[in-house]
């Protein structure tokens, strides 16, 4: 499997920049140039910084050498039989966040028009919707086909409704906007805007089901999507399985702080302190997107486009490993925000027992999984109520981001996760855990053997 090298100190790495810079151009031109017209789905500036400006200068992507501007510089001799995908998937990932950005700094303090709440009573809004018809349009896009394979939580039954049509009308001119900026990342936009029945289409698209033969991506267009409106901590997460694995991951983060005590409050306070004292400018402060490889043993986070606007991909990429921590009385555990979830009071009982004496980081989405690959915490335990089934968005791109971090991530049985079974995670042994390393993996196992004919679940 391919090596990255190092971001930070090769000798060999292509300085690359963004094709665009922001709002460089008008939305949709209508008379785009030639140059515009005949773009390459996928493009970079390599070697020499030329301008950004000039499309005429971007070289088509090689199929053999990717040239990957959204990650650190792999061996071309080894560029690994998943890399020109990962490079796509980060890109695409990065767009997403930046529409989520929009939406939920739209969303605070203001109407819940944009907010609508499915049949289980969880809510979806209008970033859930535009970010899944992103996604499926660009991977469609970039894998040359019609329509990509992608299994993903949302369906547009509510947004095809006749009541709903302020609120399709939202997600369109959100998506637009959002595609329109695609040449910011690397990416090919659409030449007109897109109709409101091509965002539905795009939407309805992600009907794949999964399965155990075959190459699909796995979308989570906003998980933590009760933490989104509320201000906090989402992700947006995307991976690709092929033959029941997972081979990549990509988790973008927007509000993950790069202080990680700051994990432990709410975003609100966080806000608050920076617009008090504002961090330095062009500083990373918040908001990043992991990735990985299956197999190359390691991951790597990057700070948000979005936030910064043209910017050295190379250097901003760094790599993260899991905490070395293995005595549980320094250990941080993370858990759901939402007793619905997962029971508290049995991960309270096996906190105890494996002697884990800080209190809970209670994280919304993915970001729980983020945060053991960074660092920042050591384990993450969630188990189900009776009758509640996973599904493979919640967990693919986190578990294979940790995996390459070093850590674990296994059902309560120590048993890997099995993605090839459609969009539930069948088969699970009572519930999830993944920590940084296998000796607070095995206590937390041993833990759970002995007490799980008391527990109630």
């Amino acid at each position: 499997m391919a090596k990255f090298s190092n971001p930070i100190n090769t000798a060999r790495a292509v300085p690359f920049e963004i094709v665009a810079h922001k709002h460089s151009t008008p939305f949709f031109p209508s008379n785009p140039p030639p140059s515009t017209l005949a773009a390459p789905r996928l493009r970079c500036v390599a070697g020499s910084r030329s301008p950004a400006s000039d499309p005429s200068s971007l070289p088509h992507l090689s199929a053999g050498t990717p040239p990957l501007v959204g990650l650190p510089l792999m061996e071309e001799a080894s560029a690994g039989k998943y890399a020109r995908e990962l490079d796509v998937a980060v890109r695409v990932v990065q767009m997403a966040c930046s529409l989520c950005q929009r939406v939920q700094s739209g969303l605070l303090g203001r109407s819940r028009e944009q907010i609508r709440s499915k049949d289980d009573d969880s809510p979806v809004t209008v970033a859930d919707w535009g970010v899944q018809a992103v996604v499926s349009w660009l991977l469609s896009e970039c894998s040359g086909s019609e329509n990509a394979s992608i299994v993903a939580e949302e369906d547009a039954d509510a947004l095809s409704r006749r009541d709903a049509t302020n609120l399709l009308e939202s997600v369109t001119a959100m998506v637009n906007e959002c595609l329109s900026e695609a040449p910011n990342y690397g990416l090919r936009r659409p030449l007109k805007p897109l109709e409101a029945h091509e965002i539905l289409n795009a939407i309805h698209s992600c009907n794949s089901t999964g399965g155990s033969k075959g190459r699909f991506w796995v979308l989570d267009p906003v998980d933590g999507t009760l933490g989104f409106v509320r201000g906090d901590q989402y992700a947006v997460a995307l991976a690709l399985i092929e033959d029941g694995e997972v081979v990549l991951g990509v988790l973008g983060c927007p509000n993950y702080p790069t202080r990680k005590e700051w994990l432990n409050y709410h975003q609100r306070y966080y806000r608050l302190v920076t617009s008090l004292s504002p961090p330095s400018s062009g500083s990373w402060h918040k908001g990043c997107v992991m990735y990985a490889l299956k197999g190359s043993g390691e991951a790597w986070v990057q700070p948000l486009v979005h936030d910064f606007g043209n910017f050295d991909w190379q250097s901003s990429a760094r790599m993260i490993r899991v905490s070395s921590i293995t005595d549980p009385a320094f250990a941080t555990f993370c858990e759901p925000v939402e007793k619905a979830n997962s029971s508290h009071s049995f991960t309270a009982g096996l906190a105890h027992s494996v002697g884990l004496r800080k209190q809970p980081l209670r994280v919304y989405s993915m970001v729980k999984y983020a945060a053991i690959a960074r660092g920042d915490a050591e384990i993450f335990m969630k188990f189900a109520r009776a009758g509640y089934k996973e599904k493979i968005w919640d967990h693919a791109a986190g578990s294979v981001i940790i995996q390459e971090a070093g850590g674990v991530v296994t059902d309560a049985g120590g048993r890997p996760l099995d993605f090839s079974k459609g969009i539930y995670l069948e088969g699970l042994d009572r519930g999830i855990i993944a920590c940084s390393g296998p000796l607070l993996h095995e206590k937390i196992i041993k833990a759970v053997d002995d007490s799980w004919d008391s527990s109630n679940l």
